[in-house]
């Protein structure tokens, strides 16, 4: 194999990127490596890290980004905070152009970094809390979470957490060992109060957002994902948040929204649709809800449902536990 069909096959595994030290070891003098530069044919993306499809891609992506960042600073350099949960796919950050890489002391003391987007930290991980994520070093997932909730406020500590458990990555037992690792550092004390908020069963931040600003108001659901089944057991639907008592469900987002940007980011307003047995409604700011435009038990949810700011959920939470219903109907609310 010759040099250049060795870089492809290196490259291939790495976004499309080759070190500088790679390439030499593959047969590349300096003066070949910098001629590709001068040329256009091979990219800067980090020091001493080229992405060698250049020609064909216009704005890599963001883990082709990510990795260069790591590769840049060395064997040692791994992936923390939000760049670690990103890679792992936990959610409930707000974007950010930001890499946050780790590395040991003196390491981290002797690096040279030019790019502003790289925030390099000096931090000492043991090699059992590291791993590979799609072949970039990151710290595990119950490390990423237990460092990001010293660092961030309430609602976004709470869906890093929710999302966490949502996608299986740590389990509910891990939130004492989570405890335990951050046991007198700096935000302790309200990262344990966050811990006692997660809840595995919320399916994107917005949920999360959404039952943190139920509870703040005093109206907190007393069951999430809650089944609605009619007289013959038919499964109506599925509500994110639910009022038994009150039989009154709500849909914080939507399905057509669960897996866009904006669904994934904790600052979006949250979109809410409620369905109780006087039938399903939709709330716009300084609004009260509308009159039911189906019948109930069908679906609650909207292609494009109005947003409802933060201040407004809990009113009207109360709004909608006051209805009362127009026929007979009845629903069998799962347990």
């Amino acid at each position: 194999m010759d040099r250049t069909d060795l870089v492809r096959v290196i490259a291939s595994g790495q976004d499309g990127l080759i070190t500088r030290a790679q390439a030499l070891r593959a047969g590349f003098s300096r003066h070949d490596i910098d001629h590709l530069v001068t040329v256009g044919r091979w990219r800067p993306l980090a020091r001493a890290v080229y992405l060698v499809r250049s020609r064909s891609i216009e704005s890599p992506a963001r883990q082709c980004r990510v990795r260069a960042a790591v590769l840049s600073l060395g064997p040692q350099a791994h992936a923390v905070f939000g760049t670690a949960a990103e890679l792992h796919g936990i959610a409930g950050l707000p974007r950010s152009d930001e890499i946050h890489v780790a590395l040991p002391g003196r390491a981290a003391k002797r690096a040279r970094v030019s790019d502003p987007a790289i925030v390099l930290h000096q931090l000492e991980h043991p090699p059992g809390k590291v791993v590979q994520v799609n072949g970039i070093a990151a710290t595990v997932p119950r490390l990423t979470v237990a460092e990001i909730i010293l660092r961030e406020r309430r609602y976004a500590a709470v869906s890093v957490l929710d999302s966490a458990l949502n996608r299986g990555l740590i389990r509910t037992e891990c939130l004492e060992v989570i405890a335990a690792l951050i046991r007198g550092r700096r935000g302790a004390i309200a990262a344990r109060g966050y811990l006692a908020e997660a809840d595995g069963r919320a399916q994107s931040p917005l949920e999360t957002r959404t039952r943190l600003r139920c509870v703040d108001g005093r109206v907190p659901p007393d069951a999430l994902q809650l089944e609605v089944r009619d007289d013959d057991g038919y499964l109506l639907g599925v509500g994110d948040l639910g009022w038994r008592g009150p039989q009154v469900i709500a849909e914080a987002d939507g399905r057509d929204v669960h897996g866009t940007v904006e669904a994934a980011s904790p600052t979006a307003a949250p979109r809410i649709a409620w369905s109780t047995p006087a039938g399903p409604s939709c709330v716009s700011p300084g609004k009260t809800p509308s009159a039911p435009t189906t019948s109930p038990g069908r679906s609650a949810r909207h292609s494009s449902p109005p947003v409802l700011v933060d201040h407004e959920v809990d009113g009207s939470v109360d709004h909608q536990k006051a209805r009362q219903p127009h026929d007979q109907h009845h629903w069998w609310w799962g347990q």
